[in-house]
């Protein structure tokens, strides 16, 4: 799915594909944020790891479940 997070005081938001599920990255944002000095914690799907200090995150949007097809064969 895809993730787009916006970081405070930053013109241009991050913006990755990742495996995990929903309500995985939905916790992992309510942990960072919990904590005084919490560190969102995010995988993509390319092995690399994202971190953003939870007190830096604006927002995150999240696409859709499932992959985006792309080329004749997409249905």
């Amino acid at each position: 799915m895809e993730v787009k997070i916006g970081v405070y005081n930053s013109p241009r938001e991050i913006v990755f594909e990742s495996e995990e599920a929903r309500d995985d990255i939905l916790s992992a944002l309510r942990t960072a944020l919990a904590a005084a000095d919490g560190l969102l914690l995010l995988p993509d799907e390319k092995g690399r790891t994202i971190a953003i200090p939870g007190s830096r995150v604006a927002y995150i949007e999240l696409g859709a479940d499932g992959s985006r097809r792309v080329g004749f064969g997409a249905r």
